[in-house]
């Protein structure tokens, strides 16, 4: 009867493995039937795959993270092989046009790109603007500080070089980037991507208090500590947000 049991176990387990085998490789199956993403990593996945083994990241089991700065124009792209804690800077990317000023997006239509902490939570690829990829926006913080009826949306990291609002690449720039997601997004991975006005420098954290108001340094201040634990750790805080629209983060 114990053989029986121990038998029955073994099936499930192999079971499951092979359910979870054929569902990890399905989402990029599905995204692969699209030519945009075809092309895409016809063209790139195979250097991406060699600058990441240079780098000691494992192609095949890697976690992402996305980090943008709107002043200096740049998106950062972080990995970290599975189970590690710590995070590598593996590329830099310019963010190739810019709207808005310093500052959250706190309605729709004010052309400002958002500013906290988020996920990709949509894979387009048959988007207006060649591939985009969905920012979570607005998140909980969005919905309690927004300022009218509407906090807007459909904010993306995308191609064509044009928009308002959002983080726009070069199509040879967003081919990567969709690649690198589409690889981690597979695995059932969460894509974090942080929006930070600038880099919290001391120099820059001057130039913010000697020309904005208090409102935007105050909330300023509460990325910053999620800012400054990622510059330390190279690992990410759980980030949190209170019943007033504040961010604050748990190791």
């Amino acid at each position: 009867m114990k053989n029986v049991l121990h038998i029955c176990v073994l099936i499930t387990y192999f079971n499951t493995i092979l359910i979870s085998q054929v569902k990890t490789s399905a989402f990029k199956a599905i995204q692969l039937k699209n030519l945009r993403v075809k092309d895409a990593y016809d063209t790139k996945w195979d250097s991406l795959k060699k600058e990441m083994v240079i780098q000691k990241i494992n192609p095949f089991e890697f976690d992402i993270y996305l980090r943008a700065f709107k002043n200096e124009g740049v998106l950062e792209v972080w990995l970290k092989n599975k189970g590690k804690i710590q995070y590598t800077l593996f590329k830099t990317y310019t963010i190739c046009a810019s709207s808005g000023t310093l500052g959250p997006k706190r309605k729709e239509g004010d052309g400002q790109v958002p500013e906290g902490f988020y996920n990709i939570d949509l894979f387009n690829p048959k988007s207006n603007y060649y591939l985009s990829l969905r920012i979570n926006y607005p998140n909980a913080s969005d919905v309690i500080l927004k300022d009218g009826p509407n906090a807007g949306g459909a904010i993306m990291v995308h191609g064509n070089c044009v928009t308002i609002g959002c983080l726009p690449m070069t199509d040879d720039i967003i081919k990567e980037i969709y690649v690198l997601c589409v690889e981690a997004k597979n695995r059932y991975n969460p894509i974090y991507i942080d929006i930070l006005p600038i880099k919290f420098t001391e120099v820059n954290i001057k130039m913010l208090e000697d020309n904005y108001p208090k409102s935007k340094l105050s909330f300023w201040k509460s990325l910053k500590a999620g800012y400054d634990y990622f510059e330390e750790h190279h690992s990410l805080p759980k980030v949190n947000i209170d019943g007033k629209g504040r961010y604050f983060y748990e190791e």
